[in-house]
């Protein structure tokens, strides 16, 4: 199964809200849709989201590091040379990370159909459903308890609930939602680096001692701040998520000798795709450090490829791949079933994507 060929398209998916976090707000999901073509017939599909204000990746350097390096890269090459493939793939141009993940995780998907199994059993196969959290975006109170509540309503029991933007007002937003739902929904918060370390620890325990019961917080100060972090997780009553401050599985491995985090969030866009997020879960595995499988705001092409990951490891325990059901509509065909908070992984073999719905994709 030789590549042949590296296509690229733009897919638009409004949202059905806002997503507002401490560090943007976004209306649509506006994703590249990368399709390896291959002498047999068979393609691979990936995405990457364009997410400048995390992972420096724009809608032109995507395009840019795939026409220029990856596509060059890989066209030619044999699908059955798949260590080979991935290792020169993450080594074509220095990171990038997004546009990898895109290309990596066609290249799986490939693989998959070639050898006639699903990537989950590729990758160890461990269950076949997960349940996902949501996420409630950061606004007036009152406008996130409804948002909250129509989550419940929807089968939901675990919110992720954006803060950091506010952190005075942070405690209000928490205690209305706590107040609004029932006394059993899990609630995680999401602070996205809005704070220093010490207001950290003044704004988490804080909400301990109010009785809101926080399961963890996520990258609640600079991703660049390990020592912050480590600060934070020593003195806070409420476990700590590393997120951006993981982009690689040496990061991740640093964070875990310095015990600056409980846990660690892995994200295909940050560290390049399934191929090195492996890395990150089999040095959690080591470690005993339980990991969270999460995304951006993606479509459904990249998000089932975390949805196989999330299947196949039992370290990662935490699910937050809400991405698809943040959208008002899922043009993407075949693939993992998304109901609501439950997910079921596909066993058609690859992957399981069989196509976008005809005239969404701009080809570019």
């Amino acid at each position: 199964m030789k590549i042949t060929e590296v296509k690229l398209g733009i897919l638009s998916v409004p949202l059905r809200v806002p997503f507002k976090t401490a560090l943007r707000t976004v209306n649509s999901v506006e994703d590249v849709i990368l399709e390896i073509y291959t002498d047999t017939g068979a393609v691979g599909y990936g995405e990457a989201p364009p997410t400048g204000a995390i992972t420096g990746d724009t809608t032109g350097a995507i395009v840019g590091a795939v026409k220029d390096h990856i596509a060059k890269t890989l066209v030619g090459r044999d699908v059955d040379e798949f260590e080979d493939l991935c290792i020169a793939l993450d080594k074509c141009i220095v990171k990038n990370s997004s546009a990898k993940a895109a290309a990596d995780m066609a290249l799986w998907d490939l693989y998959g159909q070639l050898y006639n199994i699903p990537v989950y059993k590729l990758m160890g196969g461990a269950k076949k459903s997960i349940t996902t959290d949501i996420t409630i975006s950061v606004n007036e109170p009152d406008e996130m308890v409804r948002d909250a509540i129509n989550s419940i309503e929807r089968g939901y029991d675990c919110l992720k609930v954006k803060v950091g933007k506010e952190p005075e007002k942070d405690i209000a937003r928490l205690s209305a939602i706590r107040g609004a739902v029932p006394k059993e929904t899990c609630i995680r918060i999401d602070a996205n680096q809005g704070w220093s370390p010490k207001e950290a620890v003044r704004i988490l325990n804080g909400m301990q001692e109010k009785g809101l019961d926080i399961e963890f917080v996520e990258q609640p100060v600079k991703a660049h701040d390990f020592e912050g972090l480590k600060y934070v997780t020593e003195r806070s009553y409420v476990p700590v998520l590393a997120d951006e401050s993981v982009f690689s599985a040496e990061d991740a491995l640093r964070i875990m000798q310095m015990r600056a985090a409980d846990l660690v969030n892995i994200k295909l866009m940050k560290c390049g795709g399934l191929y090195n997020a492996l890395k990150i879960a089999s040095a959690a595995e080591v470690y005993g450090v339980e990991c969270m499988i999460g995304c951006m705001l993606e479509a459904k092409i990249s998000v089932n490829a975390a949805v196989h990951l999330a299947c196949a490891k039992q370290i990662i325990t935490k699910i937050d791949l809400d991405g698809p059901v943040l959208c008002s509509e899922d043009p993407i065909l075949g693939g993992a079933v998304f109901d609501e908070k439950i997910i079921t992984v596909s066993d058609e073999p690859g992957l399981g994507i069989k196509g976008i719905e005809e005239g969404r994709l701009r080809y570019i």
